[in-house]
């Protein structure tokens, strides 16, 4: 059978739950998927209201004015020329805190295992690097295509001044990156392999929805694509062990969108320093 029959989809997933009833009888249980969704819904609520730059706006004017007194240094804070930059690590900040920090503390101290467990070694990524050439590849091709349109130069990068200085892109693309990481960890590394003793290959569906959901304030299509795109990923993640072909998956797609922006709307950095 061919490598691309959509059987080898459902065989995929037949071989996941074969996997999950062989996982000790101790692991499966209420608890345990209690604990987990319970993560997802803490760290889910912390990102979406603490991750935007007005929130670090409030939180600079508290500890400039509020506890230390100092006009000067939230006034600093303000004009410096690095603000907006400023804005995106604190947005990264809080995405590494809820994808990665408190699961991280869950899996150690609530479920009591190794994170090496839940896809943060390479595991069998090189042996399905083919099947993740094969999801980024469309979607670079399309984006180079839509690249030509006024409002894709106008939309990325989300940083604005990404083309100030190469400086500014760099910065920006490692913290784009971190956040990609962390987002992988928490849906294809912390939800799958914490739900799948319970639910088998379910729990590849079960992450799916949270995953879509993130992506509602996105433009409609992009959201559509979320569930078989997170579908395909998780189905990966659990074959290879790994979370570290979806990782490489997104930051290609995202690394091209914005340098295709860039060029397009002649906004690429000649600079080193802004």
């Amino acid at each position: 059978m061919s490598d691309w029959h959509p059987r080898r989809f459902l065989d995929a997933l037949r071989a996941i739950g074969s996997e999950a009833s062989s996982e000790p009888a101790s692991t499966i249980g209420y608890a345990r998927p209690a604990i987990v969704m319970c993560t997802v819904a803490v760290c889910l609520f912390l990102i979406h209201y603490l991750k935007f730059d007005r929130v670090l706006g409030q939180f600079a004017a508290h500890v400039s004015i509020g506890l230390l007194n100092d006009h000067a240094l939230l006034r600093a804070f303000q004009q410096s020329a690095f603000r907006e930059l400023l804005g995106e690590v604190w947005w990264t900040l809080w995405h590494v805190v809820g994808y990665v920090a408190i699961p991280a503390l869950v899996i150690r101290f609530a479920l009591r295992e190794r994170l090496a467990n839940f896809g943060f070694g390479m595991g069998k990524t090189v042996a399905y690097w083919k099947y993740y050439v094969a999801l980024a590849t469309p979607i670079v091709c399309f984006a180079f295509v839509v690249s030509f349109r006024a409002d894709f130069a106008t939309h990325y990068p989300f940083y604005r001044l990404a083309g100030r200085s190469v400086f500014d892109l760099l910065a920006w693309e490692l913290l784009y990156i971190m956040q990609f990481i962390a987002l992988e960890f928490f849906f294809r590394g912390f939800m799958l392999h914490a739900l799948k003793p319970a639910f088998g290959a379910g729990a590849i569906f079960v992450m799916c929805v949270p995953y879509l959901m993130i992506h509602f304030p996105k433009p409609w299509l992009e959201a559509l694509g979320a569930f078989p795109f997170g579908l395909l990923l998780g189905v990966l993640a659990l074959r290879s062990r790994s979370i570290w072909g979806g990782v490489a998956v997104h930051a290609t797609v995202a690394v091209s969108m914005d340098l295709f922006a860039l060029a397009q709307g002649g906004r690429f950095p000649l600079r080193w320093w802004p």
